[in-house]
């Protein structure tokens, strides 16, 4: 208690240096946490995350000297008469100099701690921040918002912010997924929650998690909602997923109101906090549909040419189609492509699921069929009736 009245009673100078404390704490702090989230996440690099704690150790130096050279110069350590009187001599004087300076360390520490909570996602709901005041209100619907005034106007400025914004967006993918297994989910926003399709989706999601691979889905609603639903309850027992999707159905679909939809979402991640790890990653082009809240990432784009292919390109041990319109349809040939030409070396697989769907409703098959006749992608590409066989088929088509 002496320690904060004395920090509080301090001359500005005082306090502009121990302020100054605070601050270099909060940036080493924050460099740290980085670090260890870093090697968290990626267990199989540790001579990346060595070097990364190396890069940490001059700032930690320099903030350890400045905190101790703003203790050893604190005025409130100079003899008084007054309070030597009571016992406070110069060796207790400078033990509460070191308190508050290691207050100002504490207040740093929690600021950078709080940031990146912020920034993972673990503290707010980003991006549905202020989803308790309507999803109108939270970044992405601003973003989104935004978007819509601005890409048309022929405005360098905004087309550059956009373009920056997107640049990195990729470099960020491109340092969270080296080294890792990633599997793409691809599907139709339409997939209602409450459906049988819908779980099935999620249990493929989960499935797929739990043989070790990263899901990636285009992020939004539907199948892709689902299967990072699926990777999100990979840590928990089998009963989770279905008592989560069961409280998801009461807001089946996000028409009429995303802030129903995202709300049941964030509900069934306050009862089962800290789910497993996928990637999603939607675009503002379709920005009517909302990122769902089940990717631990999220990498939104402005430029939907530029997410399809980064999504299908990170996509590295294969992708799965489920039913879908017009977008899965052209993510398809999209990723067909490469595999034909094997423009990023050998084919990787790509299993449709719903033979019916693929070779009547949108008769694809056939014509992906017929391009990989004779070509290396021929022995990558299968054809599945359910989707309890495409973690099988993937797994055929990987050897």
């Amino acid at each position: 208690m002496l320690a904060l009245r004395l920090t509080r009673g301090a001359r500005p100078a005082v306090q502009l240096r121990r302020l100054l404390v605070a601050l270099a704490s909060a940036g080493t702090g924050f460099l740290l946490l980085c670090t260890l989230g870093h090697a968290m996440s990626h267990p199989e690099d540790p001579s990346g995350s060595v070097l990364r704690l190396a890069w940490c150790l001059t700032p930690l130096a320099a903030t350890v000297h400045l905190a101790l050279a703003v203790a050893r110069t604190d005025p409130g350590t100079r003899p008084r008469p007054g309070l030597a009187a009571i016992g406070l001599g110069p060796a207790r004087l400078m033990a509460v100099s070191a308190a508050t300076t290691a207050l100002s360390c504490l207040l740093g520490s929690m600021l950078a701690l709080l940031f990146f909570l912020h920034l993972r996602g673990d503290l707010t709901g980003l991006p549905f921040d202020g989803l308790e005041k309507g999803y109108e209100q939270t970044p992405d619907a601003l973003a989104y918002a935004w978007f819509q005034r601005t890409k048309a106007d022929r405005d360098i400025y905004a087309s550059t912010l956009r373009a920056v914004h997107d640049d990195a967006v990729s470099d960020a993918l491109d340092e969270l997924l080296p080294g890792t297994r990633v599997v793409g989910v691809m599907g139709g926003h339409a997939m209602a929650r409450g459906t049988e399709e819908y779980a099935g989706a999620a249990r493929l999601g989960r499935e797929l998690a739990r043989a070790g691979l990263t899901v990636a889905t285009g992020g939004g609603p539907g199948a892709m909602e689902a299967a990072n639903l699926g990777a999100y309850a990979a840590p928990f027992e089998d009963s989770m997923l279905d008592e989560a999707c069961e409280l998801l159905a009461g807001a089946p679909s996000f028409a009429p109101s995303i802030t129903d939809w995202a709300r049941a979402a964030f509900e069934v991640r306050r009862r089962w906090p800290r789910g497993g790890r996928s990637v999603g990653i939607p675009t503002w082009f379709y920005g009517h549909e909302p990122p769902n809240a089940f990717a631990s990432h999220i990498a939104k784009y402005f430029a939907n040419a530029t997410r399809e292919d980064g999504l299908l390109a990170c996509s590295n041990a294969g992708v799965v189609f489920l039913p879908g319109a017009a977008g899965t349809v052209q993510e398809i040939f999209d990723n067909a492509t490469p595999n034909y030409y094997e423009s990023r070396g050998e084919p990787t697989p790509m299993v449709l699921v719903d033979r019916a769907h693929w070779t009547e409703r949108l008769p694809t098959w056939p014509l992906l069929q017929a391009l990989a006749r004779d070509r290396s992608m021929q022995a990558r590409i299968a054809l599945v009736d359910r989707i309890e066989e495409a973690p099988g088929a993937l797994k055929r088509l990987t050897v």
